[in-house]
């Protein structure tokens, strides 16, 4: 077990955040690795976070097992799993900083096109969940999913402008993230990132894992459902202008 008290001064708030994130406040739990990062490495963050994020699926899950759309985990989850293995395949000769920027780009983008035409009044239609978008999606998510747990951007490109009602949207991101993270138990114990220095800080971590994330569930069911949609494309905002921050860094850098 990890017993640095400078890596909790980051751990703590990282899976306060990612509990928040788990509760339908997406996008926050991509602050967490870099933070995280500042006092173990990526990869070693990485690892402690996947038993993390699967005792937070439990209680999402478990929360939202009435709410939830089951023709997007269809569309979505096979390319989902071919993302995942390429990202096991690939991780050592991909840039993950080109990942980050492209990623990041798009998510910007396609956020800061809905705020402004839903403050225009000028609401889109609402979209299906199509196959070959589910396809392509479900891979980006799956892939950065595998590389650095942040498959959040893909997977809400994909579903928010098909207009779900709120609980459906957090409640099938639970689902699919949480099938997701039980894939990637083979990768990460393949790469032999699951030692018992590693498994015993996450279990630590694990009490505030669960009150973080009731508390995210707690707070993002007090928000209006057209409030909510508002509040993602902006945290969607931020989060890819972090990705294309930490893209164009690692590039220049």
């Amino acid at each position: 077990m990890i017993v640095d008290p400078a890596f909790y001064l980051t751990a703590i708030p990282a899976v306060i955040l990612v509990g928040f994130a788990k509760g339908g406040f997406a996008g926050l739990g991509l602050l967490a690795m870099p933070l995280m990062a500042l006092t173990i490495s990526p990869v070693q963050a990485l690892a402690i976070m996947l038993p993390i994020l699967m005792v937070q699926d439990v209680v999402t899950v478990w929360s939202y097992r009435r709410s939830w759309d089951p023709t997007n985990i269809v569309r979505l989850l096979p390319g989902a799993v071919i993302g995942i293995g390429i990202g096991y395949l690939l991780a050592a000769y991909v840039s993950e900083d080109a990942v980050a920027l492209t990623i990041g780009m798009v998510a910007v983008s396609f956020a800061l096109r809905r705020l402004v035409l839903e403050r225009g009044g000028r609401i889109p239609q609402a979209a299906v969940a199509g196959r070959i978008g589910g396809a392509v999606w479900g891979a980006a998510s799956g892939f950065t999913s595998m590389v650095a747990h942040a498959g959040g951007p893909p997977f809400q490109i994909y579903i928010l402008p098909q207009r779900l009602h709120r609980e459906i949207v957090v409640g099938t991101g639970a689902i699919f993230f949480a099938i997701l993270n039980v894939i990637k138990v083979a990768p990460f114990f393949a790469l032999g990132q699951f030692s018992s220095a590693n498994l015993t800080t996450s279990l630590a971590l694990f009490p505030l894992a669960v009150a973080s994330t009731i508390a995210g569930i707690w707070a993002i069911r007090r928000i209006a459902s057209q409030r909510f949609y508002t509040l993602i494309y902006i945290l969607l905002v931020f989060v890819g202008g972090k990705l294309v921050y930490d893209g164009v860094s690692g590039i220049l850098g």
